[in-house]
């Protein structure tokens, strides 16, 4: 059974226990030796010598047992497997155990066995076992892959010994999963535990034991090795030169690296524990001697080591296990050499080179290698002893390599080649090229981000954005986004895209605004590659206004054509504004797929199309508000008429209304909103009419009632409730004391509300609340979500005026938590305050909302003494409301 597997319930017996005080023996016999452990480890012992003793302890206590119950019976044997097989035990790991017996003791020793097995569930092991005949073994490991790989880590226990050696006999290479079937299937399990696992070894909550690089994939190396070669230990891997002595050394200095922390995880965890989570990441930083620095928390200086470290161990995986493909598929019956030039060949599909000299003798193959991958699509990769050169030789790339006009050239060739970019960078800062040819790329490898936005390291999310970049410029992903792929086919140098996108985050982790640390760098390397001033200007611009157009689509009103016309004139043309559209898409997309949804795409498109209308009909020619209203207005009157609508009905209704309701409204909102009105019966008020899927790529919920003290907070906190997440917040009351609500809303998973059962349920609930006249305080029932509890965050308040519309601007920065927006709705009415609208935006475990107000006659606040006491009452509440989430 494998430590991975999961741990059986304890057999159940009537029969009579071990005495009580045996148990305890037992009991303080483990406690003490695991105490022993921890005290060695918190010493400095290697980490090696204690999962060995780690099972040297759990050995003894088993042999006992054993001999207790069974004697020195010749007819059943006890024997390890899985990780305890290896004897590789952590402190809390399942003691994986296969009870072989033989065929005609199974009745007879039934009894004593399932007293044996309840007897360590009682002094305390989580034990994983199996019983089974030799039958059993051939018959299972036939079928498994995984039992197979089980019995190839036994190990004798107690017991029969000549039982034993039969089980080895009868699964061994000779019998059972020949060394060409077994690698077959541990490279498909392996390959498959990959994608279970995102494919990637650098997820911010990464499965030290599962991931790619993790503790399993040098497991995969050592089953294969035994299998194929009888290995005993890696090192054996040395003699059949398949690893040179300093790569052994890399690979079991990570391996220790890799125990360590798993020891200290099942430590701090007091149980299993593989996943290193946000929970125990800052613990384990200060317990591995990292602290806070300037710009380096110690926790991403723990993460960065941890992500380089499973960067080479993957890197030595792969290596080896296509030297191993050579060796046991191929059986090293490789086809004849086919030149490509004088420094490369090709070999069975694989890219090699012609000697082994070539990387001293000419420098710049170091960046050529890649280039052909990408000019030969027939080639599959890199040859298992070109990647080893290419990792020895990497140091070449100096700074006089860097000033060689032919390495500028080349690469300048690998960003403009149609084909493979993506894969060609990917090996690239696989095998350290990227990192010495652009020295401030260095810093970004394996650079974790502490914070709940960013789900990948720098250096890995700056890949997948380049990926994003390039999937736009390939017409068979032309569906993805439409919009994209019509603009990179249009934008003159898509290589200055992907300029921009390598060197977006390259500064980060230096202090200062990395933005414009990473603009002065994309300056200096366009000039060194011969870009033109204006190009080099462009890359610069891009890099440091990066994140410009997602934070004005989150942050800012972008149907206030004054929005438009500040971010207009930040822009200045339409070509700017293609790049910076393509980045911005690309960039939110990489930073965290999951939280990518219609909203956020719907906001960009928008700011985007409003932009562009305003750079084209010039910047200075900005659009008047009052014509803006006219032309919403006319539209809005004929989507009206199509709906059956009366005209006439329309403008009497919308004398009550303010110009911010046409203003920030779409025509189609408009029309929407005042058809509802229309058709509503006094009598079924107040009306709560949902509209599954905007034109915004979220559902309006929409809302109109008499206005009241509190209908915001009540309303959200019903919304929250509910399990809606609240996008955007549209509130005004009309001339005669009607509220006009609208929000956009998703459900939890991203996406606008699905089904009709579903919407009437939020729909009843919320009219049913709506209905009560008392103001009832709702307490949402969802708690704070785990990671969310890991991140500190103060509370901070700002105020600014909007002088063009009559109105202060609240911004907020706090905890995201469930009913935060309720509690600012009771601040709101605590304070005497009127809300016209809200911008949500969720960044990581971070709000950063900001909130359209005015007093209750609808003018901006503007006392001081009014705005100092609306932050101390948002401040003191929502504390308090964090504290009783956590």
């Amino acid at each position: 059974m494998s430590d991975t597997a999961p741990t059986p319930a304890p057999p159940q017996t009537p029969d009579p226990q071990p005495h009580r005080a045996r148990i305890d023996s037992y009991r303080e016999r483990l406690r003490a030796g695991r105490e022993s452990l921890y005290s060695r480890f918190d010493q400095g012992a290697p980490v090696t010598e204690l999962v060995l003793a780690h099972s040297d302890l759990i050995d003894g206590v088993l042999r006992d047992l054993w001999t207790e119950h069974l004697g020195d019976t010749e007819s059943a044997a006890l024997v390890a497997v899985g990780g305890y097989g290896r004897r590789e035990l952590q402190p809390a790991s399942d003691v994986d155990i296969m009870i072989l017996v033989a065929p005609d003791a199974e009745s007879r020793l039934s009894t004593q066995l399932e007293i044996l097995l309840t007897l360590l569930w009682d002094i305390g092991l989580e034990v994983g076992h199996s019983v089974r005949s030799i039958d059993d073994c051939v018959r299972e490991a036939d079928q498994d892959v995984t039992v197979m790989t089980n019995l190839m880590e036994a190990r004798l226990l107690a017991g029969g010994s000549a039982l034993y050696a039969r089980m080895l006999e009868v699964t061994s290479p000779a019998q059972l999963w020949d060394s060409a079937r077994f690698f077959a299937a541990k490279t498909a399990e392996q390959q498959a535990r990959w994608e279970k696992y995102g494919g990637t070894a650098y997820n911010l909550e990464p499965n030290i034991k599962e991931n790619p690089g993790g503790l399993r994939d040098i497991q995969m190396i050592a089953w294969v090795a035994k299998r194929h070669f009888a290995a005993r230990t890696l090192h054996d891997l040395v003699r059949h030169d398949f690893l040179t002595e300093a790569e052994y050394h890399t690979l079991i200095e990570g391996q220790a690296l890799l125990w360590r922390i798993r020891f200290s995880l099942h430590r701090l965890a007091g149980r299993r524990e593989d996943r290193l989570l946000f929970d125990h990441q800052r613990a384990l930083a200060h317990a591995f001697g990292f602290c806070d620095g300037p710009n380096n928390l110690a926790v991403e200086q723990f993460m960065q080591q941890y992500y380089r470290t499973v960067q080479e161990l993957n890197r030595l995986n792969e290596m080896l296990l296509q030297l191993f493909r050579e060796a046991i598929l191929l059986r090293d019956a490789l086809g004849p050499p086919i030149p490509i030039n004088r420094r490369f060949q090709s070999r069975s599909g694989y890219l090699e080179v012609v000697n082994s000299r070539v990387f001293q003798r000419y420098p710049l193959a170091l960046l050529e290698v890649f280039h052909l991958l990408q000019t030969r699509p027939e080639l599959e990769g890199i040859r298992a002893s070109t990647i080893r050169l290419i990792r020895e030789n990497h140091h070449r790339i100096d700074a006089r390599f860097r000033d060689d006009l032919r390495a500028r050239s080349l690469f300048m060739e690998i960003l403009r080649e149609p084909n493979g970019l993506t894969h060609a960078f990917r090996r690239m800062n696989r095998y350290g090229v990227l990192a010495a040819y652009i020295p401030a790329f260095a810093n970004i490898v394996g650079r974790m981000q502490y914070d709940l936005l960013h789900v990948y390291t720098v250096d890995e999310h700056t890949l997948t954005l380049i990926r994003n970049l390039r999937r736009f410029a390939i017409p068979k992903h032309d569906a993805e986004f439409p919009l994209c792929s019509a603009i990179a086919r249009r934008i003159p140098k898509i290589e200055l895209l992907y300029l921009a996108g390598l060197f977006h985050d390259i500064a980060k982790g230096r202090g200062g605004d990395h933005s414009q640390l990473g603009a002065r760098d994309a300056w200096d390397f366009c000039q060194q590659h011969s870009l033109s001033a204006f190009d080099s200007r462009l890359v610069s611009w891009l890099v440091e206004n990066h994140l410009v157009m997602s934070m004005t689509a989150q942050r800012k009103d972008i149907s206030d054509p004054e929005v438009i016309q500040t971010f207009a004139e930040r822009i200045g043309d339409p070509n700017r504004l293609d790049y910076l559209y393509l980045l911005t898409v690309a960039d939110a997309r990489a930073t965290n797929p999951e939280r990518w949804n219609g909203w956020k795409d719907a906001l960009l498109r928008e700011l985007y199309h409003g932009t562009r209308r305003a750079l084209l009909r010039g910047l200075d020619n900005p659009q008047a508000q009052d014509e803006l209203i006219q032309q919403k207005q006319v539209e809005a009157l004929r989507l009206v008429a199509r709906y059956g609508a009366d005209p006439e009905a329309c403008r009497r209704l919308w004398s009550k209304f303010s110009f911010d309701f046409f203003l920030h409204s779409s025509p189609d909102e408009i029309a929407w909103q005042s058809r509802q009105i229309l058709c509503a019966a006094p009598e079924t008020l107040p009306l709560t009419v949902i509209r599954p899927v905007t034109a915004r790529g979220a559902s309006e919920l929409f809302i109109y009632t008499a206005d009241r003290t509190n209908l915001f907070g009540r309303t959200t906190a019903m919304l929250d409730q509910l399990g809606l997440s609240i996008m955007d917040a549209r509130v005004m009351t009309t001339d005669d004391g009607m509220a006009v609500s609208s929000y956009q809303v998703l459900d939890q998973g991203g996406n606008p509300v699905d089904g009709a059962l579903r919407m009437e349920e939020i729909r009843t609930a919320l009219t049913e609340e709506l209905r009560h006249e008392e103001d009832s305080e709702i307490r949402v029932a969802r708690t704070l979500p785990r990671r969310h509890r890991c991140f500190p965050v103060d509370t901070r308040v700002s105020f600014s005026t909007d002088e063009p519309n009559r109105r202060t601007i609240m911004r907020l920065s706090t905890l995201d938590c469930p009913g935060l927006l309720a509690e600012v709705g009771a601040v709101f009415r605590d304070c005497g305050v009127r809300l016209q609208n809200a911008k949500i935006a969720t960044v990581g475990a971070e709000v950063d909302d900001v909130f359209f107000i005015t007093d209750t006659d609808d003018t901006p606040i503007t006392c001081e003494n009014a705005l100092a006491c609306l932050r101390r009452e948002v401040c003191k509440r929502l504390e308090q409301h964090t504290r009783d989430e956590r």
